[in-house]
């Protein structure tokens, strides 16, 4: 049983060793990938919506390419620089892109709406429907009883 409790207690604290080590070894330079991220992504998208009206900035029709090609440079990016995507420096990256292009924007546009009522009904309509034949059915073969079987 002592055996068994400090193979356990070396096995944890070398997990808890890698778990130290790891990051410190992995290929991602995390300073230099956020340094590449504003002079390529940045640099791009700024120009990009630079030559927008902002008033349209808030039009996602109208940013929609810019706003992919920002996405994808980050993670061509990070998959050049083996980092992993995404990550706490994307998001911070487009936190700021957010709170500097998109911040008064109203969330009215991308809200979640109803079906128009054409396709509603059918889905509403077919189930209570089904369910009042099922229940007509099953109460005109209980009044007969004979001949069930």
């Amino acid at each position: 049983m002592a055996l068994e409790s400090a193979t356990l207690l070396k096995a944890g604290l070398l997990l808890l060793m890698a778990a130290q080590v790891l990051p410190l070894v992995s290929g991602c330079n995390r300073g230099f990938y956020e340094r590449m991220i504003s002079d390529l992504c940045l640099a791009k998208f700024k120009f990009n919506m630079g030559g927008l009206d902002p008033g349209v900035w808030c039009s996602w029709p109208d940013t929609t390419e810019i706003y992919e090609g920002l996405t994808n440079c980050t993670y061509q990016v990070a998959m050049r620089m083996d980092c992993f995507w995404p990550n706490q420096i994307v998001d911070r990256f487009f936190m700021k892109i957010h709170q500097t292009y998109f911040q008064d924007c109203a969330l009215t546009g991308r809200l979640l709406h109803d079906p128009p009522i054409s396709v509603l009904a059918p889905f509403i309509a077919v189930p209570v429907l089904v369910t009042l034949l099922m229940t007509a059915l099953v109460v005109w073969r209980s009044k007969r009883t004979e001949g069930v079987l």
